[in-house]
């Protein structure tokens, strides 16, 4: 058996939680604290947060490197996202580390996605240490969370080391940690000697020549394609002649132009890095994330990063609607394949197909969400374009269709619990677990089909009133459980090009809700509201009164319309059915029908 060394002077983690339990706080506390910056330098909040929209949402979408430097050891710390969307940026993140931090809620406790997350670290055989935070809320119940904790644990087949986990005790915002909860933290500190502790440094063998997984890739005008890993063997140089092995296994030759590592937040050139680091190489064009970079005198590769398997796809068309070109600056396939292609190298967990039927592109992945934030981060770059519903992804077994099942949980008032209940069973939905702890609050869970979630987020937060919280996770694949309507009314379509007119729309509010209001440049075949019944209505929103020198006994009614209701992005992707498209360009977003025409809907429905 060969003997494995390890690198005492180096800690390689990674912070895994659910959404909003304090992940990107605690780490921006650990910066400052570890003597990064100044005492009296403005470093601002959230520094992890580098895309606008996770600054907006106040979620992590991507994962991101930064470092510290504690007592001389070097903790190189990965910032996972906790939504299970990017479960391929968890992934190929946990390829980097030996351990992670466990972060949760002190009050909420694990939740799916906490469930999530630790799955893929148990899973990498990672060393766990679990910290609770925010025990400074009213409603914290810390003992009664490490007990599910530890049954979570259980549940998830953690062998005895893993389960033998540390635990510290926390307040993120005010960058404090403890080891029991009696004493009373001043700092950081409990935790970053805990981290050099617990975790062991990275393992190497001595005897293998220089071996790099990459496990994400960026960008440089200056330097191009730059590629990110951490080294599993050997040490590299700057300037030094390697090799690159790709799915196909044919070793391609490369020359390191540019050696960095993660200084902080900020990445400094150096001119060698030992095993365990995770560095970034420049100087390599041609290459994906989980290929190996290795020594050119024993190319051997390591096993590729494997994620799992996409359960939705959506796609994606070139805009043909009257006002194309006129507010976007990409319209063309060319370059929205250019970019969806960018997207996948840069995302394991996507997957791009050609649409041979209707000349678009068909992209694979997680769930509606991730979909919705590519669609939205494309639209800020300048692309129009146009998207369908998000569709599920099926399989065949043993000659049966089956389709992917996900386990829902639900915190809602109980006033609520039966319009719930009602909601899902429709949508197929089987009710496996009810908890009322007595608080005025239920905890409910489900199995429901994954087709069965979209577009429910919206209508639970409605019948909720706003105070409900759902979270799922994939549980796998079951039999088809049959049809599932998921809109029972029609839309009211505009049946001509022009402006709407107040005077038009008020006749047009008894038909159902619009989404438009006044001055709004419209074209035929675009959808402007919900219709009230069944089947889809063409209207002319674009009505004017007749002006005659005839005056009515009384005066002219005082127009005052209904407020139209706001369709944003993810509200839109939700609505439309099958024959209908979101079309999304930089300044606005259009619902609209596949067929604009409305003699041609009509002869393809006969």
């Amino acid at each position: 058996m060969k003997e494995m060394l390890n690198n005492p002077k180096i800690r390689n983690i990674a912070i895994i939680a659910h959404v909003d339990h304090g992940k990107t706080t605690l780490v921006d506390f650990m910066l400052r604290q570890s003597g990064l910056f100044r005492d009296n330098q403005n470093t601002g909040d959230r520094m992890m947060d580098s895309m606008d929209l996770e600054r907006e949402r106040g979620i992590t979408i991507a994962s991101k490197n930064c470092s510290v430097q504690w007592k001389g050891i070097k903790i190189n710390i990965i910032d996972t996202p906790g939504h299970a969307d990017f479960g391929g940026e968890v992934e190929r993140g946990l390829k980097m580390v030996d351990g992670a931090i466990l972060l949760v809620d002190s009050s909420e406790g694990p939740l799916p996605q906490t469930r999530f997350v630790l799955k893929k670290a148990l899973e990498a055989h990672l060393k766990i240490i679990v910290l609770i935070n925010k025990i400074d809320r009213k409603d914290a119940r810390p003992e009664e969370v490490l007990n599910e904790i530890f049954d979570l644990f259980i549940d998830l087949g953690a062998d005895d080391k893993q389960i033998d986990f540390p635990v510290l005790y926390a307040i993120g915002r005010e960058g404090i940690s403890q080891n029991t909860l009696e004493e009373k933290g001043t700092d950081l500190a409990p935790l970053f000697d805990k981290i050099v502790e617990a975790f062991p440094g990275p393992s190497f063998d001595p005897a293998e020549p220089f071996q790099m997984l990459v496990s994400n890739l960026s960008y440089s005008d200056y330097m191009g394609r730059l590629a990110v890993g951490r080294i599993f063997h050997g040490s590299v140089h700057n300037n030094e002649n390697l090799v690159c092995i790709g799915h196909e296994g044919i070793p391609k030759p490369l020359k390191v132009t540019k050696l960095q590592s993660f200084q902080g937040i900020k990445v400094a050139e150096i001119e060698a890095a030992e095993p365990g680091e995770i560095i970034i190489l420049s100087g390599i064009e041609d290459v994906e994330i989980g290929d190996t970079v290795c020594a050119q005198s024993a190319p051997k590769a390591l096993k590729r990063i494997v994620v799992d398997e996409p359960t939705v796809f959506m796609q994606f068309l070139v805009n043909n609607s009257p006002f194309v070109g006129q507010e976007g600056e990409y319209v063309q396939s060319r370059k929205i394949l250019e970019r969806l292609h960018k997207e996948t190298l840069h995302n394991v967990a996507l997957r791009l197909e050609t649409d041979a039927k209707s000349e678009g592109f068909i992209v694979k992945g997680r769930g509606e969400f991730q979909m919705a934030i590519l669609v939205e981060t494309m639209r800020r770059e300048g692309f129009e374009l146009c998207v369908g519903r998000p569709q599920i992804i099926f399989k065949e077994k043993d000659g049966k269709k089956t389709e992917p099942i996900e386990h829902l949980f639900i915190d809602c008032g109980e006033e609520f619990t039966g319009v719930v209940t009602a909601k899902l069973a429709a949508r197929k939905g089987r009710m496996l677990n009810l908890v009322n702890h007595g608080t005025g609050r239920v905890r409910l869970e489900f199995s429901v089909p994954a087709r069965g979630l979209i577009g429910y987020r919206t209508e639970f937060l409605t019948d909720t009133k706003g105070t409900g919280i759902m979270n799922s996770y994939l549980l796998g694949y079951e039999e088809y459980r049959g049809d599932i309507i998921n809109r029972v009314t029609g839309s009211l379509v505009c049946d001509r090009q022009g402006e709407t007119v107040s005077y038009g729309l008020f006749h047009l509010e008894p038909r159902g809700t619009l989404f438009v209001g006044p001055g709004l440049r419209v074209y035929e075949g675009m959808i402007v509201g919900e219709h009230n019944r069944d089947n889809d209505l063409n209207i002319n929103p674009c009505k004017e009164k007749k002006l005659s020198n005839m005056r009515a006994a009384g005066k002219d009614e005082n127009i005052i319309l209904t407020p139209p209701a706001p369709m944003t992005l993810e509200k839109s992707i939700d609505f439309i059915r099958n024959d209908e498209l979101v079309e999304i360009t930089p300044k606005s977003i259009r619902l609209r029908k596949t067929l604009l025409s409305a003699m041609q809907r009509h002869t393809t429905n006969r």
